[in-house]
């Protein structure tokens, strides 16, 4: 990245149509207290530069967009994504190593405002503990915009953490005028070390939000290996991506408490493939009307969801994927602790 390149780094790349990047700076800056833009990230030390490490939570309302934030960061699709909101339900960890700085992303489920069953309850407690004890805070909402539930979660956040407004989807504001009072205005919120919008489909907003970041992570030896990209097992990615692909094929019309649970997950000799795993996973619904709907018509709806989930499982993991679906029907399930939590949930 060039020197002039790296001049703007919170204001994310100007958008077809936008304007430019200056004049977004000039934004940032008149929002800011005192007028002053945010400063430049140092540049790398030449050769054998002190390594740094950090955890930075990426946070939010559902459906804002953190999944995409954080498989872009990483480089490599590991949280999955879907118009449905509440779709991520677990802390996942991406890693990402540029230069001397390891990124340690943690990719929370959406702070959840209603209904408060044992799963809700589950996923604002995995909320409550990644914004804990981290290094830096990626609060995610949609650049002019901030609800009730935005307000629900920045009320979380203790003071002491630097956390950096990323104002997302910024290549839908069609009026980028209006940009500089609404940040005035969150300004006002909360004392954000920086704001940050773009666009989590831009390649050059991630690359400047990599600068960003990385200032505020600690000068200490890695905790991952340089290629490792997250800490959850392949056996976790199966589920995920068997989900993905239910909500994907059955729309609003399945509640967002179905699950997926992996039965067997099985690697196997095989002379003709370099890795061959064989995956037995069980689609678990609330009702047997439910349980039709996934099923579909002759069983196609459930063909569907299990060919794409294996074509994606055999490029994720690099493997002969041969996977198998069940479904079955676990009435009141989402509101059973024990069951919870004999599922997998914290």
């Amino acid at each position: 990245m060039n020197q002039d390149a790296t001049k703007n780094v919170a204001t994310g790349a100007p958008q077809k149509g936008a304007q430019t990047s200056d004049d977004l700076d000039a934004m940032l800056a008149a929002a800011r207290p005192g007028g002053q833009a945010a400063a430049a990230p140092a540049a790398h030390a030449p050769g054998g530069a002190a390594q740094r490490c950090g955890l930075i939570a990426i946070v939010g309302k559902p459906n804002v967009g953190k999944s995409t934030l954080l498989n872009a960061l990483v480089g490599q699709k590991i949280s999955i994504t879907s118009r449905k909101a509440q779709t991520t339900r677990h802390r996942i960890t991406g890693i990402r190593t540029v230069g001397a700085s390891q990124f340690v992303f943690v990719d929370t489920p959406g702070f959840q405002t209603k209904h408060s069953t044992a799963l809700n309850k589950s996923l604002n407690k995995t909320v409550m503990g990644a914004i804990s004890d981290v290094d830096l805070i990626l609060f995610v909402v949609e650049a002019g915009s901030f609800t009730l539930a935005d307000a629900k979660v920045l009320s979380l956040f203790k003071p002491g953490i630097p956390t950096l407004l990323i104002a997302n989807k910024l290549d839908t504001v069609h009026r980028r005028a209006e940009i500089a009072p609404w940040l005035r205005d969150m300004q006002e919120r909360h004392p954000f070390t920086e704001f940050v919008p773009m666009s989590a489909k831009s390649r050059g907003d991630i690359e400047r939000l990599y600068g960003i970041c990385e200032k505020y992570l600690p000068e200490q030896p890695w905790w991952y290996a340089e290629d490792e990209l997250t800490d959850r097992s392949e056996k976790f990615l199966a589920s995920e991506t068997v989900r993905e692909k239910l909500f994907r094929f059955t729309g609003d019309e399945l509640p967002y408490t179905s699950t997926v649970i992996i039965d067997k997950f099985d690697e196997e000799k095989s002379k003709q493939h370099k890795r061959l795993v064989r995956i037995a996973a069980t689609i678990v619904v609330e009702r047997d009307g439910h349980k039709a709907m996934v099923i579909g018509d002759k069983g196609e709806r459930l063909k569907r969801i299990g060919t794409e989930a294996r074509q994606e499982l055999e490029k994720l993991l690099d493997a002969k994927v041969f996977l198998e679906l069940w479904v079955k029907v676990r009435s009141g399930w989402a509101d059973d602790e024990a069951r919870v939590r004999s599922f997998g949930y914290e």
